[in-house]
């Protein structure tokens, strides 16, 4: 593994785990044995870490997300396997996305304000959105499909966050019946 990459994994597990905020540099630089010097020859500032580290996030779950969708075929199949994968990850049977601590996108958004996170984190959920929807046009009109799209990912986001909040680790499998039921 190179240097920025054990820095952007290392990083992304402690911001997981204990809050982007809550987690200095100096706590990554243990964590790695990587030195100062080399952090920023690599990354500009925490800043530049972070962004480096959303982006990885989000490649790792659209990666596995999107796998999981287009393995169950196409179609309503296909957006339904959403929830099978959830279920999955909320047992902790997803070992690249690490145990289960809920959605570091909303953990990530909730900690800055009007900042450049809070875009990636917004981009990162409409992209999601988005591929539901591709899922979804041609299954029913362009507008239904939007509107379909739409729902799915508030009982997406509704399990993530009841199996992390409320310990619901069951979240996904009732969220799938509330989809079934909603994609007719």
């Amino acid at each position: 593994m190179t240097k920025p990459d054990l820095l952007i994994h290392t990083a992304f597990k402690l911001f997981y785990e204990q809050g982007i905020h809550a987690v200095g540099i100096n706590t990554i630089l243990n964590e790695t044995g990587v030195a100062k010097k080399t952090l920023y020859h690599h990354f500009s500032s925490k800043e530049a870490l972070v962004e480096a580290v959303l982006k990885y996030r989000d490649h790792i779950f659209m990666d596995w997300l999107t796998s999981r969708m287009l393995a169950a075929g196409e179609g309503k199949a296909a957006v339904l396997a959403i929830f099978d994968a959830l279920d999955d990850w909320f047992h902790n049977q997803v070992p690249e996305l690490l145990p289960f601590k809920g959605c570091f996108f909303v953990k990530a958004n909730g900690e800055f304000s009007d900042h450049m996170v809070n875009d990636m984190c917004q981009r990162h959920k409409q992209n999601i959105t988005s591929f539901i929807q591709a899922n979804l046009v041609g299954h029913s009109s362009e507008l239904s499909a939007g509107d379909l799209a739409q729902s799915i990912s508030v009982l997406k986001e509704g399990a993530i966050a009841q199996a992390y909040v409320a310990g619901d680790l069951e979240a996904a499998k009732r969220a799938k019946a509330m989809a079934v039921a909603l994609l007719g």
